[in-house]
């Protein structure tokens, strides 16, 4: 079978949802009012902590698939005041969503325990406003959360290719910056980590055969498989990961705007970012190349993603290993497409209805082990009870 990226379609039930007028639809999803609609008509579990699972309505696949948002639109009222990333997020707070993943993607592996049947992934995404200041809802999209996502592979194989040109699957490879001019600088950065259970993968041994992704992104076994998402240590490291990139994103970007500017404030690893970064030919030789480009191309410099902008996941590979991985995030795409899975939405109420008694049976058991753990308490909606 033919190895590509694949567009599949996904059903869902328009949502009965009026975005005030004079409001773009993505100025209004992560407003504290559409917040409480997601509570209302989509909420399975919330806590004292803020965090809030809930049925994805307008969802990537409709096997399983659910979220967890940091729910801070009432607490924090300034969107671009809210936690975007893990790193921002209160310890006692990340102790609880850390238990939640561990249990919600061993849910996952249980209920769908072969790696050639389906694609499992969970991660979450940069939801700075890192795009063009003069674009619409920038600020409101700031709001934290994370999916948990199962693909059947039949499906994915009997799906049409996706155009690989599509801007959404140009993130990795020879199409993204860090890997095309400075991929050994940025390999032997994350190599000077200080990492016991992520070990790095060889090269091409992660891909998902199907569709031949991800292309060029840095990825690490996790050794121990589910076990090791047990461990404090394992979300330590993934942490570790994501704090890296920070710094060499940062770094780069900083670089790019002020020739030889100073370190940036608050880096995690100050001594790895001096040696390994502000003392690299090719880092700042590249840094003078975006620069450049910037001074004269006035639409690229506009696409310029100045802050950190990052997908990072956990995905199973064909051979049932764990893999983390994370993207530079330079033109937008969804978390499905870093593994070559384009999701195409279309309105169909009958076809999701089909499909809605097995996705909730599978929500619910999700909720009632999260609520056994104390990990939250079951909302009541119109469509299922709090129990």
């Amino acid at each position: 079978m033919q190895s590509g990226p694949r567009e599949i379609v996904t059903p869902y039930r328009p949502i009965p949802l009026e975005v005030p007028e004079g409001m773009k639809p993505n100025e209004f999803f992560n407003s504290t009012e559409n917040l409480n609609d997601l509570v209302h008509n989509n909420g399975l579990l919330q806590n004292p902590e803020g965090l809030l699972l809930y049925r994805k309505a307008l969802g990537h696949s409709n096997e399983f698939d659910t979220s967890i948002i940091y729910n801070t639109s009432r607490t924090i009222l300034d969107p671009l005041g809210r936690p975007v990333r893990r790193t921002q997020v209160p310890e006692p707070v990340k102790n609880v969503w850390n238990r939640m993943n561990q249990i919600i993607f061993a849910y996952m592996l249980e209920q769908y325990p072969d790696p050639e049947a389906h694609l499992i992934l969970a991660g979450e995404a940069s939801l700075d406003a890192t795009w063009p200041l003069t674009s619409p809802g920038v600020p409101s999209i700031r709001m934290l959360h994370n999916h948990f996502i199962v693909f059947d592979k039949r499906a994915l194989a009997q799906a049409p290719l996706a155009d690989p040109d599509n801007p959404n699957l140009t993130d990795g490879g020879q199409h993204s910056l860090f890997q095309a001019h400075m991929r050994e600088v940025y390999r032997a950065f994350f190599d000077e980590l200080d990492l016991k259970i992520l070990r790095p993968c060889q090269a091409g041994s992660c891909r998902i055969a199907l569709t031949g992704y991800p292309q060029g992104l840095p990825s690490w076994e996790v050794q121990g498989g589910a076990e090791a998402l047990k461990e404090v240590r394992f979300w330590r490291e993934y942490d570790t990961i994501l704090m890296g990139f920070l710094d060499f994103y940062r770094t780069f970007f900083g670089q790019v705007s002020t020739r030889n500017s100073p370190m940036p404030k608050d880096v995690f690893f100050p001594q790895l970012v001096e040696e390994r970064l502000l003392f690299n030919n090719d880092f700042l030789k590249t840094a003078k190349m975006v620069r450049d480009r910037c001074i004269r191309d006035a639409r690229y410099a506009n696409a310029i993603r100045w802050q950190p902008a990052f997908k990072q996941l956990i995905y199973r590979n064909d051979r049932g290993q764990l893999i983390v991985t994370i993207s530079q995030n330079s033109i937008g795409n969804a978390i499905t497409e870093l593994l070559g899975v384009v999701v195409r939405r279309v309105p169909d109420a009958e076809a999701y209805a089909r499909a809605e008694p097995a996705l909730l049976a599978r929500l619910l058991e999700v909720r009632r082990r999260l609520v056994e753990a104390d990990l939250g308490e079951g909302i009541a909606t119109p469509h299922w009870g709090a129990d």
